[in-house]
């Protein structure tokens, strides 16, 4: 007598294997379960063991781990038991499954892994499931693992948004600066947008943020003044000199509108040149940019002043870079065009959140890292529609590190 068996494969409590079917074209195989009598059945809502069988026969079908490569199903026949704690039938507590879920824990498991990795309807495609089942489950641990905001241990955030459809669809993303996790992540990028973000603090732990990097975006700075007001705002050198790429944009634009036939030619394509990094132009491209700031004055004056603006960052010191400061201010207001003027205006108006870099050298930098990668995600899913799903991705996606603990 062969003493071969599959029951090693189902090693579930409360039923035992008591036989097995194969599909005559060997696609599947069915595994038919049963209620073990030796143990008593449990309520599916309280877990309370011991309630009245109310009714028995029950079977429904479940689909689990597959079986080499073919699909596995299990029927399970289960009871329904009067429970005294609920005040109610109730149906009977299966450990391997959910009682509204028609696959094993174990199976949406392998799921939940595969979503990690592979867009959901992949995974649908790959196991033969409905993509809603599978988006589903990958929610269901999701909320269990990331539904919840963990706001302790934070003392340096960085905040920027993420366009995520066009019309100026916008995400806000919070980081944990320290640990490179994504704390939180909110639909649009207005004042209610953090309101909602810092709710879910308590007042120690907001008194508890040392500093912020972020942009130059008033609804975030209003916010982070009025919640934490003891916090360091720190503006981020990226979106600086990305708002002064714009000025030297504007002053181009008008510099062609006003020039002649020939310095229009001069002029002409030439966005891409004054804004680079002087590193990245090749030769031909130096040359160019020569020619171009020879030939007109206001250009030549302004293109400078984008590498001296990063340099006010490389001061460790607040004097010397309040210093760099107002000497960068006092060159750029000697170039008579508006957007300069209105640039220095601003930069004069918030020149407490570029100072404070002095004391923390912070930028939202590795923040922008996260973005592109959120990007990322999102085209591998075509897009997101449900943005708190989005958000349980992409915090999935940034865990964060451990910070290494010195204590004792």
């Amino acid at each position: 007598m062969s003493s071969l068996s599959i029951a090693n494969y189902f090693p579930f409590a409360g039923v035992k294997v008591v036989r097995q079917a194969v599909h005559p074209d060997a696609s599947g195989a069915m595994v038919y379960l049963e209620p073990d009598q030796r143990y008593r059945p449990r309520c599916h809502e309280c877990g309370t063991p011991g309630g009245q069988i109310h009714s028995k026969g029950h079977r429904r079908i479940i689909r689990d781990l597959a079986l080499a490569d073919r699909r596995s199903y299990l029927q399970v026949e289960y009871r329904k038991v009067w429970c005294w704690s609920c005040g109610g039938v109730r149906v009977e507590r299966l450990d391997f499954a959910e009682a509204s879920c028609r696959v094993t824990l174990r199976l949406a498991r392998y799921i939940y892994e595969l979503c990690k990795a592979l867009p959901v309807t992949t995974v649908a495609e790959h196991l033969g499931l409905d993509p809603k089942t599978v988006k589903a489950i990958d929610r269901m641990f999701l909320e269990q693992e990331f539904g919840a905001t963990d706001c302790s241990g934070l003392s340096i955030l960085a905040i920027d948004e993420i366009a995520v459809r066009r019309g100026h669809s916008y995400m806000t993303v919070v980081l944990d600066y320290q640990t490179g996790r994504v704390v939180w992540m909110g639909e649009d990028r207005n004042k209610e947008t953090l309101d909602a973000f810092f709710a879910q603090m308590t007042a120690e732990q907001k008194a508890g943020i040392q500093a912020v990097a972020m942009d130059m975006w008033e609804p975030f700075i209003n916010r982070v003044k009025h919640h934490c007001p003891d916090a360091k705002i720190v503006f981020d050198l990226f979106h600086l000199v990305q708002g002064f790429g714009r000025v030297i944009d504007e002053v181009r634009r008008d510099e062609y509108r006003k020039a002649n036939k020939p310095g229009r030619e001069v002029l002409k394509g030439s966005r891409y040149l004054l804004l680079k990094n002087a590193a990245n132009l090749k030769n031909d491209q130096r040359a160019d940019l020569k020619d171009l700031l020879a030939v007109n004055t206001t250009l030549s004056a302004v293109h400078p002043l984008k590498d001296q603006l990063k340099e006010i960052y490389d001061y460790s010191r607040r004097g010397w870079a309040k210093k760099a400061l107002d000497a960068w201010c006092d060159m750029a207001s000697q170039i008579d065009h508006p957007e300069v003027k209105r640039f220095v205006g601003r930069l004069r108006f918030f020149e407490y959140g570029i100072l404070n870099h002095c004391e923390f050298p912070i930028g939202t930098s590795k923040l922008e890292g996260v973005n592109n990668k959120i990007k990322v995600i999102k085209r591998r899913a075509y897009g997101y529609h449900d943005p708190e799903y989005f958000a349980l991705k992409v915090k999935q996606a940034f865990p964060g590190k451990s910070l290494p603990n010195f204590s004792g």
